[in-house]
């Protein structure tokens, strides 16, 4: 019997369709085009990207130049552009504004490797630290409100390049499911006088049939009203608004529950498509008391039809809690890789 789930936090409604689960769920794997041209995101190959903006990379080694780790250049066809003014106007009923942000490149090793699972617990806690390092030097700009940090990994996921990368987009307002997001979870604070993020912590950690993952800083679990099949989140279990504001202690068990995650899931998916996404609070709040930064994981296993673009529904063929057992079971060691 196909079942109506809710969303406790924007309240949007999810059709957990198991019937539907019989057909076909993964699309067929999209291998990128080969190309005999070197790949711009390699060591050596410094040339073909726009200057670095930021690199951990060895000693005595120079800008744009072999010898970084990890490498961060700004988009070469950027979504906005980060000279100017905004420029705020109307047209009547129509706002709009100059297209000012920042589109950034997280190059995450600097050998052509196609998986972040391929690279070392050490290496992906660096590239943590470089997303914590950019919106901490780009919150210092009074024209920019929020920064996304997200990865596409294949083509089915909106990837362009094979080489393992992700992205950062600043932009000068809070993107709507954002803003939806913050605005449910502030209603949830305001009627019960807490977090609705560390309270989905509690509960799911006391029912354990939705948990991927269980460490002493994290939680990893397939939501209640998942959109997708094996979508996963990530929360951490102290409260914090602010990615930015991450410890220590903390980066380096995300490397590691982060990196064991993706492995489960290549695993039981066959390395599949997957975008992730570090929802975070906008750059011109404070610590906020209802909001709670995690990092979401959607596998790009079903297509976004008519119904859905018609309705705000998404059909998910896959339970919630069978999706979590089975990545519960796939066991996986997370130390080794290459290192950058």
């Amino acid at each position: 019997m196909p079942e109506l789930r809710k969303d406790p936090i924007v309240g949007r409604w999810v059709i957990i369709a198991t019937d539907r689960a019989r057909r076909p769920v993964a699309p067929p794997h999209e291998p990128f085009p080969a190309s005999d041209k070197p790949c711009p995101f390699c060591a050596g190959n410094e040339e073909h990207t726009p200057h670095e903006i930021l690199a951990y990379r060895a000693p005595g080694s120079r800008p744009d130049q072999p010898g970084w780790r990890v490498r961060v250049v700004p988009n070469k066809f950027p979504a906005l552009q980060i000279e100017g003014d905004l420029n705020k106007r109307g047209e009547g009923i129509y706002d709009k504004m100059n297209g000012i942000g920042a589109h950034e490149v997280i190059l995450e090793c600097p050998f052509h490797e196609a998986s972040l699972t391929n690279l070392t617990e050490d290496n992906i806690r660096e590239l943590l630290w470089v997303y914590r390092d950019r919106l901490v030097d780009l919150k210092k700009d009074p024209r920019l409100v929020y920064g996304m940090v997200f990865k596409n990994v294949g083509a089915a996921a909106g990837a362009s390049l094979e080489h393992s990368h992700s992205q950062l987009i600043v932009t000068p307002i809070v993107p709507i499911n954002v803003w939806e997001e913050m605005t449910g979870a502030l209603e949830f604070f305001n009627y019960r006088g807490r977090c609705i993020f560390c309270d989905m912590i509690h509960q799911e950690e006391s029912s354990e049939k939705r948990v991927v993952l269980n460490t002493p800083n994290f939680l990893a679990f397939c939501p209640y009203a998942a959109r997708f099949p094996f979508e996963t989140w990530i929360l951490p279990k102290h409260h914090n608004s602010h990615f930015e504001n991450i410890q220590k202690i903390e980066v380096d068990e995300l490397g590691t529950v982060l990196k064991s995650l993706l492995m489960k899931l290549e695993v039981a998916l066959e390395k599949p498509a997957y975008n992730y996404i570090i929802h975070t609070s906008p750059f011109d709040t404070q610590a906020l008391p209802h909001y709670h930064w995690h990092l979401e994981v959607i596998p790009r296993l079903t297509r976004v039809a008519g119904f859905e673009w018609g309705t705000g529904f998404y059909i998910n063929p896959v339970p919630p809690e069978q999706a979590a057992g089975i990545l519960r079971e796939i066991e996986v060691d997370p130390s080794g890789g290459r290192r950058a």
